[in-house]
Formats: C-alpha cells, sequence, structure tokens
C-alpha cells in the first residue's frame, strides 16, 4: 500500500520534451494509434511518455539504482522496453493531467492521488513480451498543451516554446499504392523565408527527413526521394498557403496556416506513484470498459484493467530491493 509519502515527485525540465517529441516524431510512421483521436493528440501522447521515461531513468540514476538499458527501442517496435531492474522489464504507465484546476489541486493535496486508478489497456495486459515478474511503474505527468489556435496563438504571443507541425493525410502518409511520392517540389505565397523539416520514410522504408530554406514565391525541389511523406515541420507559424508537389504521382497538398498544429508539452511536475508486478496487478485489477470516468480522464478512450493507486506498491521499496538483488 503507497501513501502520499512514498510518492516521489520531479519538477519537469524542457529538455525532457525535446526529447520526447524527437522519438514521437521519428516513430510516427510505425506507432500503433490504439487511443484515437487527432494526429497532434497522438504526437503529444508519445512525447509525454518518452518524457516521463527519461525521467524515470535520470531518477534510478539520482538513486544509484542499478539498472540495464538494453537499448534504444527500435521506432518499429515501439512495445518493447528498454529499462530493465534486476532482470525484470519497466513498463512505465504515465498520465497526463492537463487540466489547471487538477494541476493545482494535485501539487496542493498530493493524497488526491489516490482517489486515481492505475491503467494498464487491455491488450496490453497479457502480452508475451512481459513476464509476471515484469514489472508496471505508474506516473502522473501535470502539463499543459495548446489544444486550439486560440491557446496557440496565446503562446506564442508569450514567446513559449513551441513545435508546429503539419500532418499529411494517409493518401501520403501511408499510400496504399505502391508508386513512391519521390522527390518533392515546395513553394509558399508569402513574403517570408521559411525554414522546413519534411519527414517520412524512404524509398527503403527507413525513417528520413530532410531540411530546406524556403525563399518567398519561390520554387524548391529537394534532394531526396521519399517513400511517404507523415509530416512537416516549421519553427514559425506560416502566414499563407504552403503547397507541397509530389513529382512521381504529379498530385499538390496545400497547407492553409490554420492547419498547423503544435506539439509541444509545457511539462511541471512528475509524480512517480508505485508500482505493481504484472502478475499481482493481473491478479488484482479489474475490467474497466472503454467510456469511463476515472480521476485523471473524462473518459477512457480504451478497455482498460484497472486497480487503486493505493493498492500499489511504494517505488522506494522497489529501489531498496534493486540494490539487494544487485549484491
Amino acid at each position: 500500500m503507497v501513501t502520499p509519502a512514498d510518492f516521489i515527485r520531479i519538477e519537469y525540465t524542457p529538455d525532457l520534451t525535446q526529447a520526447g517529441i524527437a522519438y514521437a516524431c521519428r516513430s510516427l510512421p510505425f506507432t500503433y494509434d490504439r487511443m484515437g483521436g487527432s494526429f497532434l493528440k497522438r504526437l503529444r501522447r508519445i512525447a509525454a511518455g518518452v518524457a516521463v521515461e527519461l525521467a524515470f531513468r535520470r531518477l534510478l540514476g539520482t538513486e544509484e539504482v542499478p539498472h540495464d538499458s538494453l537499448g534504444a527501442t527500435p521506432f518499429t517496435d515501439p512495445d518493447r522496453y528498454d529499462i530493465a531492474i534486476g532482470g525484470r522489464h519497466c513498463d512505465i504507465k504515465s498520465f497526463s493531467i492537463l487540466q489547471k484546476k487538477r494541476i493545482s489541486q494535485i501539487n496542493k493535496y498530493p493524497h488526491s492521488l489516490l482517489e486515481a486508478q492505475a491503467l494498464v489497456p487491455a491488450d496490453q495486459i497479457n502480452t508475451e513480451k512481459l513476464i509476471d515478474d515484469d514489472i508496471y511503474v505508474f506516473a502522473f505527468l501535470n502539463s499543459l498543451v495548446t489544444p486550439n489556435r486560440q491557446t496557440l496563438i496565446q503562446a506564442l504571443t508569450a514567446k513559449q516554446p513551441v513545435y508546429l507541425i503539419h500532418a499529411l493525410p494517409k493518401t501520403w502518409s501511408h499510400p496504399k499504392q505502391d508508386k513512391n511520392i519521390g522527390q518533392l517540389i515546395i513553394k509558399s505565397d508569402f513574403d517570408e523565408r521559411l525554414k522546413l523539416e519534411l519527414g517520412g520514410l524512404d524509398v527503403d522504408q527507413k525513417f528520413f527527413t530532410e531540411q530546406v530554406m524556403l525563399e518567398p514565391r519561390v520554387r524548391t525541389r529537394l534532394k531526396g526521394e521519399f517513400r511517404t511523406l507523415s509530416y512537416l515541420y516549421c519553427p514559425q507559424l506560416p502566414t499563407g498557403i504552403l503547397g507541397v508537389h509530389s513529382t512521381n504521382r504529379d498530385e499538390t497538398h496545400l497547407i492553409n496556416p490554420a492547419e498547423w498544429g503544435n506539439i509541444w508539452v509545457y511539462g511541471m511536475q512528475i509524480y512517480f506513484v508505485g508500482y505493481m508486478t504484472r502478475g499481482d496487478f493481473k491478479e488484482k485489477a479489474f475490467r474497466l470498459p472503454a467510456g469511463s470516468r476515472v480521476f485523471q480522464y473524462a473518459r477512457t478512450r480504451t478497455d482498460n484493467f484497472s486497480m487503486p493507486i493505493g493498492e500499489l506498491r511504494p517505488l522506494g521499496d522497489l529501489f531498496t530491493r534493486a540494490k539487494s538483488w544487485k549484491r
């Protein structure tokens, strides 16, 4: 059983978001979207999850907890786990708290997290990639995002960091036909120079990006050849229409200024609240249907197995055990 005294609170740093976004963009062509929702929400979820995993790795180092890094998680296999303690894989389940009132409540009254549920998606609970001695670690991330145009403009006005992305439709990001997108020609219809990054897969099905500086109203041909194109990134908000032309398919995709979104995660605090072995979790958890209301979400998007946070075990206990396992 955990108490608020067992929670481990970490102050968030912007480099965690930077690492999360880098992973999210690279993994995008390969990841399975179980949660549904928009492209931008999906990228924010991935970025936030990776940020919490990196913070946990740093916590293990600070606490001098013996652990192994099993190598970077391949983007083609997003459910592999790259942290192990005492030979036990650690699967970190993090939940983002995005409402200001809820964030304030948690920071003022950490015991309110005992009202939350530890959730594991139903399609993960019996995965063969984990054994019953492996470990679920549960965490909550207090953060803000810019879910609409108004909040994006507010962030820009306040000179907050942003990461502006435009998602290509499936006909470009996951085309059914065998014909590659090929080389791209880009043109803008506004007066400013514009720096862009384009990301997707190359002709060998490997993640590929190319950077380009666009001159105003000048057609620019990229050097590389794309198999698919997933996203465009721009460090500033474009003020006019941008056209992306596929030479192989003789098709042009137009992007309006309103079709750019910000995937920056404005993290504040991370609470690591407890852990449970997979075997014990399977024994104690109950099935929670999609659409259920829980402390951290207005409604869940998928079926989960669930148990109260208060029934988890303290991470301090895990860290102590890990040191004895090492000896």
